[in-house]
């Protein structure tokens, strides 16, 4: 048992150290406290054309979109807010955990209204990312608000769903494979086992083989005429580009955490 535990202390460390290497953690980019940047969103842009742009971090280019006319944005954003408690759409900008990975200040936000794109400068199999759900969606599913279900419905038993499909892409525009993450789960027949993420949760990308880019699409188990009616937000943070060690594996268990209901 001893020997066990000084293992997973230093895995933790090693993966502690590889969670700040190389890739994109969003501290390179400034943010006043409690702010999010999203374009120009929603600042006015004279002529309502809208804006598609992205930005870097770690040397990878995030996709967005904005349009300050029509008050929207999509794609991607970066953020340091840590509004943990407020429901509905004025607290997009948050991530559940309060906070980015390992306590860091900035994350990414990905919304699904044109498809989240990250792209790196050249052909590689990436090896991780840190996945969480925002403030917003988790708390439209934990409770229910006026446009989404609550998850599991009165009596719990409803088996709803949320998932992010990560789809990788080679430099012709080509479909690699994909990678699936339950950000929330409640399709098993023992209540007790379902559960929603509620912080930064390692999910291994190597499957998604060479890539030039990786598109992210959210479905789920709640939808109505206009597609989804569950919030479609994630948190991303520390996007490692490519594979460090073989320890890293160990981390998944490690740093995957759920909130059971």
């Amino acid at each position: 048992m001893k020997s066990l535990t000084i293992g997973c202390i230093l895995t933790l460390i090693v993966c502690n150290s590889l969670a700040t290497a190389d890739g994109a953690d969003f501290e390179d980019l400034t943010l006043a406290p409690e702010t999010a940047w999203s374009g120009n969103y929603p600042v006015d842009d004279v002529g309502g054309t809208g804006d598609a742009t992205s930005f870097d971090s770690g040397g990878i280019a995030f996709s967005s979109f904005s349009d300050g006319d029509w008050g929207i944005w999509s794609g991607f954003a970066y953020s340091n807010w840590t509004d943990t408690t407020t429901s509905g759409f004025g607290n997009q900008f948050s991530a559940f955990p309060g906070q980015g990975a390992a306590g860091s200040s900035n994350y990414g936000i990905g919304f699904q209204s044109t498809t989240p794109k990250i792209t790196f400068a050249a052909e590689l199999t990436p090896e991780s990312a840190l996945i969480t759900n925002t403030t917003y969606a988790a708390l439209s599913m934990l409770n229910g608000d006026a446009f989404s279900k609550k998850f599991g419905g009165v009596s719990g038993d409803e088996p709803d769903w949320l998932l992010l499909t990560m789809t990788g892409k080679d430099t012709g525009g080509s479909v690699t494979h994909t990678v699936d993450f339950y950000l929330a789960d409640y399709r098993f027949s023992d209540n007790s086992q379902d559960y929603l993420i509620d912080d930064w949760t390692w999910v291994y990308l190597g499957g998604l083989g060479q890539v030039k880019s990786i598109e992210f699409s959210l479905s789920s188990s709640d939808v109505g005429d206009f597609g989804i009616n569950t919030p479609a937000y994630f948190g991303i943070d520390n996007i490692i580009p490519e594979p460090l060690t073989m320890s890293l594996l160990a981390c998944g268990g490690l740093l995957l955490r759920r909130r059971h209901l």
